[in-house]
């Protein structure tokens, strides 16, 4: 069989050959400059598994404390370090970064693609999850770990009441890990919307695309408020800032804001992937294409949208106004409809179809049997009566982890043993999978369902020891063996696994004659995933892999040749799915590990209050950033590029809209989320804090603000006018230069404004103005660093009038930073801040 090459035809065997030979990752060291999103996808789900292990083992000890009363197996200093690293573990270091993992490794299969739109991106995402986690597992080793429970409430967690280094480990160590999570939702969006199949319009999408590009918007939204949170908090710590300090014009009840606008979507971002793994595999094991497709996306959206209104479900008890409580605790209620939406799709397609019962399917009904009792739970502790009693007891725990361990773990089990043959191209035995999910199931709800009595019997959570005469000794004990028994179904299910690896029998192609593009692979998959792009003429859901396997193998798709040595793949319209570009992905490079441990460095710094000593490490991120893109783009504008099958498209760098483009536009919504948050807390305290307004009102000297809000125009005006120069033909270096010339003075003012606010520890008003201004100073700064690159980009020839993509990324977060300033000099003009 032969493949058309723009130099002629070449056999399927030659192609392969030639693509390995691009695509493959180097042995040995070359291993760590790995992009390849199948490498880093299998690294991530191996990361996460550790991580769960180790969270499993801390909550085996958690279990052992409180078999009986009055244990004195843990001392409590150790049982809340113990605690804390449980739940910080189990949700910052385990669910999210498995779900990336699953989301890397299957989506570009998935969407008949070759790679994610920024492989770079996904393996310093990768660095930083590894190093971040690291920290904190060392962290708990050396006995300093965190304390304050994962939540990190306040006053508890704030310097006077925690003063060693534990609190300062989280607050810097989640901030660390969370790049990777906001990097990969930034990834999983740009890659579903611009990387799929030719002909892949938006209402073919595979329905697991649509629940990932919902959670990765979720996660670009729910991530920055923790994140602030998570600053504010260390800031006070380390220099006295007061915004939880009730004593200076802060609040405590901030915190739990900040976090929870995080924490209840947290949840839905668990649980959803996990959700469109089942829509995946239940039209498999029945032999029926899934019922309500496009009910199921609309009901998805439904829940993203009410996930983020729910957020004081977890403050009922704090003291919020009655009207609030009712309108959050009918909130709380009207989630549960679209999620019962897609389990009656679910349970329709079973009844529609012929099911076939094997290991997934019974983790599945493990699924349902879990799922659905936590969230009759939900809606119980969603009732403020309810909730006033039960709030703060284990019951709160028990229904956490029915609707966690139910609502992904069973899921994720479910889909290791579906995508297992997939991943390493063997056939699963099941000698001791079966075994292996009735300890789980029955030790799970033998845990769990136990703690469900002991909270409506009064015990509280967060505690070490109880006293015998509370009765609830016999209920712990039993509640422990359970949770001992869980951990050896687990410890079963990784051996199943691992045998399965090393000694299960070869597996065809499309194992389980499932009817989407990922089984169109060979099994397991070779790095460049497809030899040729399939054209998609119906819903993903429909394909045929068995009968275009081999067609794709044999080049017979778009781009079934190699090309310069280039790594290559298409992008489409996002709506039509019609090619728009070729995509040009980068090589193999160590750039993305050593900006992880520059990053770590960082971190590190901060950690040891070696504030001036960080500037080091922060400039050598700053000049590998750079030099990321240095082998990026072309010196000549080239023609459109052969992309077979008759048709052409222009390298990415010369579209108007590429992905790299849309990348910025996404990541400019996550930060004016944070920005949003910060003005939330600024007018929150303004409103609700006590001591507002201070006795001396410390404000932002106007005149100043104008001068950089004029600047930071100006600025963007020069971008613009140098995009311009560049269509007209002529070198825009003056105009760049006018850039950074501009956002220097609008520094510079912003730098005398901040100098005049006095002693920002006196009062929140004070300490909220510092921040916004710093948040416009760092947005000025990296648009100065943004006009360097393009200034450097200009000289090494990289620019011309159809390829300014250099210009217009940088053109959006000039634009972003005036409406930044613009937003403070309204604030000073209206609140006096």
């Amino acid at each position: 069989m032969t493949a058309e090459h723009p130099q002629g035809p070449i056999s399927s065997v030659r192609l392969h050959k030639q693509l390995q030979r691009i695509w493959d990752t180097a042995p040995g060291w070359g291993h760590f400059s790995a992009v390849n999103h199948t490498v880093l996808g299998k690294r991530f789900i191996v990361t996460a598994f550790v991580f769960f292990a180790i969270g499993g083992v801390l909550a085996m000890l958690i279990r052992a404390q409180l078999a009986t009363s009055h244990s004195g197996f843990l001392e409590p200093e150790v049982y809340n370090q113990i605690f804390t690293m449980h739940g910080t573990i189990m949700m910052f270091l385990f669910a999210i970064p498995m779900f990336e993992g699953f989301a890397i490794y299957l989506l570009p299969k998935m969407l008949g693609a070759r790679d994610m739109a920024f492989p770079r991106l996904t393996a310093y995402g990768y660095w930083c999850y590894l190093l971040g986690g690291s920290i904190l597992v060392i962290a708990m080793l050396a006995g300093v770990a965190p304390n304050g429970g994962w939540f990190m409430y306040t006053p508890l967690n704030s310097q006077p009441y925690a003063p060693g280094i534990n609190a300062d480990i989280w607050l810097i160590g989640i901030t660390f890990v969370e790049i990777s999570a906001l990097s990969a939702a930034v990834e999983i969006i740009v890659s579903i919307l611009k990387l799929r199949a030719p002909g892949m319009s938006i209402d073919r999408m595979p329905i697991m695309a649509w629940y990932l590009l919902i959670t990765a918007f979720m996660m670009l939204l729910g991530f920055p408020p923790l994140i602030l949170g998570s600053i504010l908090l260390e800031v006070e710590r380390a220099f006295g800032l007061p915004f939880f300090d009730p004593e200076r014009g802060g609040d405590a009840l901030l915190w739990q804001h900040l976090f929870w606008l995080f924490g209840h979507p947290e949840v839905y971002i668990i649980f959803l992937p996990a959700a469109g793994a089942i829509s995946m595999m239940i039209p498999t094991f029945v032999q029926h294409e899934l019922v309500g497709y496009r009910i199921i996306i609309v009901a998805v959206i439904a829940v993203a949208f009410l996930s983020f209104g729910l957020w004081v479900h977890h403050m009922f008890t704090v003291g919020i106004p009655h009207l609030a409580l009712s309108f959050f605790s009918a909130a709380s209620g009207l989630v549960a409809i679209p999620t019962a939406v897609q389990i009656f799709a679910w349970i329709a397609t079973i009844g529609a179809g012929k099911p076939r019962f094997d290991v997934p399917m019974l983790y599945l009904g493990g699924f349902f049997v879990v799922f659905i009792f936590g969230g009759l739970t939900g809606v119980m502790l969603a009732m403020v009566p309810f909730n006033f009693q039960a709030h703060d007891t284990q019951f709160v725990v028990a229904h956490l982890h029915y609707v966690l361990v139910g609502g992904f773990i069973f899921p994720m089990l479910a889909g290791a043993y579906y995508w297992l043959p997939h991943i390493t191209g063997r056939a699963a035995e099941h000698r001791l999978a079966v075994p292996a999910f009735w300890m789980i199931f029955g030790g799970f709800n033998l845990t769990f369902f136990i703690m469900h009595l002991t909270g409506l019997l009064g015990m509280p959570r967060r505690i070490p020891t109880y006293p015998q005469s509370a009765g609830w000794d016999w209920l712990n004990l039993i509640s422990s063996i359970g949770g001992f028994i869980m951990a050896l179904g687990f410890a079963l299910f990784v051996v199943d696994i691992i045998v399965q690896f090393r000694f299960g029998k070869r597996a065809r192609r499309n194992f389980w004659q499932a009817r989407t593009l990922e089984w169109a692979t060979p099994t397991p998959p070779p790095s460049y995933g497809f030899a040729s792009l399939p054209l998609v003429t119906d819903r993903a859901d429909r394909a045929d892999p068995g009968r275009l396997g081999p067609q794709l193998a044999a080049g017979k798709g778009y781009l079934g040749f190699t090309r310069n040595g280039w790594m290559e793949t298409l992008a489409v319209d996002m709506v039509t799915g019609k090619p728009t570009e070729v995509v040009v992905l980068p090589r193999p490079t160590y750039l993305p590990l050593f900006s992880g441990l520059a990053t770590a460095a960082i971190v590190i710094c901060l950690l040891a209050k070696l504030y001036l000593l960080a500037a080091v490490p922060l400039a050598i991120v700053v000049v590998l950033f750079f030099c990321w893109s240095r082998t990026t783009g072309s010196q000549t504008d080239m023609p459109d590029l052969d992309i077979g099958l008759g048709e052409t498209a222009p390298p990415h760098w010369q579209t108007a809209r590429p992905p790299s483009w849309w990348a910025m536009a996404f990541t400019l919504v996550a930060d004016a989320t944070l920005f949003a948050s910060l003005l939330f807390a600024t007018v929150f305290l303004w409103v609700v804090a006590p001591a507002w307004p201070p006795e001396q009102t410390v404000a932002a000297f106007l005149p100043l603000l104008i001068v950089a809000l004029v600047s930071s125009a100006a600025a963007a005006a020069s971008g613009r006018w140098a995009i311009h120069q560049l269509a007209r033909g002529a070198n825009p270096g003056i105009q760049i230069a006018g850039v950074i010339f501009a956002h220097l003075v609008a520094l510079v003012a912003l730098g005398f404004a901040m100098s005049g606010l006095g002693d920002v520890t006196l009062h929140a008003q004070a300490a909220t103005t510092f921040v916004l201004l710093c948040y416009a100073v760092l947005h000025v700064a990296v648009g100065a660093l943004l006009g360097i690159y393009a200034f450097w980009r200009n000289h090494q020839g990289m620019l011309s009038a159809v390829r300014s993509l250099d210009l217009r990324i940088g053109s959006l977060w000039h634009d972003y930073t005036v409406a930044v300033i613009l937003i403070c000099v309204v604030a000073r003009l209206a609140v006096r801040i």
